[in-house]
């Protein structure tokens, strides 16, 4: 059974997403601030947080960056906040997802829902290494190394750089990419896809990897042979 982590100060978020959550059959626990949320996720292994930016005690970006220092699991942003520089923010330091308050209950399950099919896919699908150049890449643990040493990407980033290195040499537009990795439109949001694109090759360059993820101007993206 999925467990999931909801944390967010309004209890009647709360309420309604426990409902929703343990009607399609999988486990909650619940937050109403981020305090202690990082060692119980360490505790009890969660499968995916949803959690609110506006917190008590620490708020929703400064948990995630905590948590991406020693995990990749997913994370799905709810917050009143529906500024483009939010969501770009809350993204960039590695969330999966980015819903704004008020939201329909019903697509959040379909976003969890899919978020849930996507890494159920990518573990059973090919279950293989891919080798590029002197990156190395162990598809069944999701493991990506050079020299022996883990490169650590987040959920976006693995699938990113795990699609391209599927298709090497095939050149992909911004918006290919975006229904490949989130599986439904952002209208409008290619930066979502910069962004991530930068966030791969500066951690392919902190392990000066000579593979190289390449911009096709006016058109995408390609990670060449």
């Amino acid at each position: 059974m999925k467990h999931i982590f909801v944390v967010d100060d309004e209890k009647n978020i709360r309420d309604i997403l426990q409902k929703y959550i343990e009607n399609e059959g999988y486990k909650i626990t619940l937050f109403s601030d981020g305090k202690n949320v990082y060692q119980e996720m360490l505790r009890l292994k969660p499968d995916l947080l949803i959690i609110d930016i506006m917190l008590p005690h620490i708020d929703g970006l400064e948990l995630c960056k905590e948590i991406r220092k020693s995990s990749d699991i997913p994370i799905i942003f709810v917050s009143a906040r529906d500024g483009e520089f939010d969501r770009i923010l809350g993204l960039e330091l590695g969330g999966d997802d980015y819903l704004t308050k008020p939201f329909s209950p019903r697509e959040l399950m379909v976003r969890i829902k899919n978020l849930f099919k996507r890494m159920e896919k990518a573990s059973d699908c090919l279950k293989q290494t891919i080798i590029i150049r002197d990156i190395t890449i162990d598809l069944e643990r999701r493991y990506i190394e050079k020299d022996g040493l883990e490169i650590k990407l987040t959920t976006k980033e693995y699938e990113l750089f795990v699609f391209l290195a599927r298709n090497i040499g095939k050149p992909f537009t911004r918006e290919d990419l975006l229904g490949f990795i989130w599986g439904y439109e952002f209208a409008g949001d290619g930066r979502l896809i910069d962004d991530l694109v930068k966030r791969v090759r500066k951690k392919l360059e902190m392990h000066q990897s000579s593979v190289e993820l390449s911009t096709i101007w006016g058109y995408g993206y390609r990670l060449d042979e």
